[in-house]
């Protein structure tokens, strides 16, 4: 990275210090207008951001509008209208005072400063986005760094910022390992990074150096169970959904499936099926594209090493980086499909007889950032949640619960720490400051 860039860098990183001093970004009015603004921006930009995904990544516009445009729509419109409830001071009781004084104890939201946003490439727009505006509404201005691993979508994004905010506000730096590397060198009041948990160990390293506060959207493998006493034609279903949307590359995608031995055969029978129905297709291209052909090569690799254990599907195109959608039966632990987060759309396929032994397995392992588990049995459905951890869990359901900006999201452990979305993300991208005053 040549000198030139260093100093813009620097520059703007400067620029929105001085912003930020003059407390422009605490006001309610000014939060809330920007907010408008980009809303008017951001949806008058959907065609090309549909036209950029499906470039970089293959998603048809119905996946771009409901995964990716939708999902920040309504998050704007959540904050723009209780944002000024969320942001009022918050009373609480007072500890009487030696003197019989009269104390008011309260906190307040106290926005961070300048946040650094560093985008992923799976779901670029929302997974950007989001975070952004989650930082805006707490009184913070951001420099973004979306993912260079999908350039038609970081242009879109860098266009979208341009005309909705100045750059003493929010600002767009393109760029991979060595920007990335420099910006992280910088004295930021707050990093948010989405993405592995290798590269979150770096940015999590860089920040510990400064103390500069941060979160972090990781991954992980994310177990999916399927009791004995499953709606199989629902559980087929929704493990789909949450598989195949984005060819797989979904840090909350059910990564594999422990299914009870005894519906086994019929599991598999129905998947298959259901994939035949609604999946198949000779073009390979129904699901989407893989990133890179890096990635194709690596999910190929674990076929290769178990190329008996593929049940359905194993095709790919190096070229047009499409995958099919594949199954694979009669895994282990030891296999090479299970080392890692698989992030692509391979479904390893496990059994258990006693659940028992299955949460063993599942908890002597890295913490994930979603489990699933499929039951009628509301017992033994919320005993598997107590039993275990993750970031977040469903019952008879993958996924839904990352589009709710009712909920808190957010991975624990290896899979991440903080969570975010709605009000979360104004309790994320501000200091609780408590205040006591003794009248």
């Amino acid at each position: 990275m040549n000198t030139e860039i260093q100093n813009k860098i620097k520059n703007v990183f400067e620029k929105q210090k001085d912003f930020f001093r003059t407390q422009t970004t605490k006001e309610i009015t000014f939060r809330k207008m920007q907010l408008q603004n980009f809303r008017k921006v951001f949806a008058s930009y959907t065609d090309a951001i549909c036209e950029a995904l499906n470039i970089d990544l293959g998603k048809s516009r119905k996946e771009a509008e409901y995964a990716e445009i939708q999902i920040v729509l309504n998050e704007l419109d959540d904050m723009i209208q209780n944002m000024e409830e969320w942001v009022k001071p918050t009373f609480v009781k007072s500890k009487p005072h030696t003197s019989g004084a009269d104390i008011i104890s309260k906190y307040i939201y106290e926005p961070y400063g300048v946040n650094y946003i560093i985008g992923p490439f799976n779901y670029p727009v929302q997974l950007t986005f989001s975070p952004l505006i989650g930082a805006l509404m707490s009184g913070n201005t951001a420099v973004i760094k979306p993912s260079e691993n999908t350039p038609h979508v970081a242009q879109v994004i860098e266009d979208i910022v341009k005309e909705a905010f100045d750059e003493n506000y929010v600002a767009v730096f393109q760029g991979s390992i060595e920007e990335n590397s420099f910006l992280l060198t910088l004295p930021f009041d707050y990093i948010f990074f989405t993405g592995s948990p290798k590269v979150g160990k770096i940015v999590m390293k860089a920040a510990a150096e400064q103390l500069i506060p941060l979160t972090l959207e990781l991954g992980g493998k994310s177990p999916t169970i399927v009791h004995h006493d499953a709606d199989l034609e629902k559980a087929v279903q929704r493990i789909s959904s949450g598989k195949w949307i984005n060819c797989g590359q979904t840090c909350v995608a059910p990564d594999y499936v422990y299914v009870h031995e005894s519906i086994k055969d019929e599991f598999i029978d129905r998947f298959k099926s259901y994939l035949r129905a609604t999946y198949e297709d000779k073009s390979l291209g129904k699901i989407g594209k893989i990133v890179s052909q890096h990635q194709i090569k690596n999910l190929a690799s674990y076929l290769e090493a178990a190329s008996e254990k593929v049940i359905y599907g194993g095709k790919y195109d190096l070229e047009t980086r499409h995958f099919e959608a594949t199954l694979m039966t009669n895994i282990s632990w030891e296999d090479d499909v299970m080392q890692q987060e698989i992030f692509g759309p391979i479904l390893p396929i496990l059994t258990y007889t006693d659940i028992d032994e299955a949460l063993n397995e599942i908890n002597s392992r890295p913490k994930p950032l979603a489990l699933y588990v499929f039951s009628e049995d509301q017992k033994f459905a919320d005993d598997v949640i107590a039993r275990s951890t993750s970031g977040d869990a469903e019952i008879n359901s993958t996924l839904i619960h990352v589009g709710s900006h009712y909920l808190p999201f957010g991975g624990v452990g290896n899979s991440g720490m903080g969570k975010y979305h709605g009000k979360f993300s104004l309790e994320n991208f501000s200091h609780q400051r408590s205040i006591l005053q003794v009248m």
